[in-house]
């Protein structure tokens, strides 16, 4: 059995956004990817969030900030509403004719529920197999994009525990993908 990684070159991940926005004309599944690699979200809450959690109704702009309670810890969730997670779901939301704070970000094929874990894996993991990418992608692979890119941009482990809520630093050093090429890097910089 495979490990998920994460999506280590940014062209891939510009490829992977331009394979829905352009080749497919997909925008929710354009959307998945663009919140998924912004928000360190596990699949299941990302799934299930409405337009109500990005988007505040009332003042007609959108939010800060995704606040969640975690299906899987049950603990308290903030993450933060970056430019560019901004930016595709305003381009999302001019797409679509009628939204309300109810209405699914990711609605599944009858639009009563949101896409269901396994079909977003599918999703993802297709497309990767048609842009030749060197390990397959899978849910999981959103997510820890996040953490390697936070990583190589010199945010600390221990904060990415805390992003992640991860129990352990073993679990948070795992999640980032590191490999060698990662390590031979360090040696090269240090040049003493």
């Amino acid at each position: 059995m495979s490990t998920t990684k994460p999506i280590r070159k940014r062209e891939d991940i510009e490829a992977l956004k331009n394979y829905f926005l352009y080749t497919k004309h997909n925008m929710r599944n354009y959307i998945m990817v663009c919140l998924g690699i912004n928000s360190a979200l596990r699949i299941s809450d990302l799934l299930s969030l409405t337009w109500g959690d990005v988007y505040d109704f009332a003042k007609g702009c959108f939010r800060e900030h995704i606040d969640i309670v975690e299906r899987k810890t049950g603990k308290q969730r903030e993450s933060a509403l970056n430019k560019s997670a901004t930016k595709a779901l305003e381009s999302y939301k001019n797409s679509l004719p009628e939204i309300t704070e109810k209405t699914l970000l990711f609605p599944g094929r009858s639009g009563k529920k949101p896409l269901s874990r396994s079909q977003a894996y599918r999703i993802l993991h297709a497309a990767g197999k048609e842009l030749h990418f060197e390990t397959g992608l899978s849910c999981h692979s959103l997510r820890k994009t996040f953490g390697y890119h936070a990583w190589k941009m010199g945010v600390q482990p221990a904060m990415l525990m805390q992003v992640f809520n991860h129990s352990s630093y073993q679990v948070t050093r795992r999640y980032l993908g590191i490999e060698q090429d990662d390590i031979d890097q360090v040696f090269l910089m240090i040049n003493l």
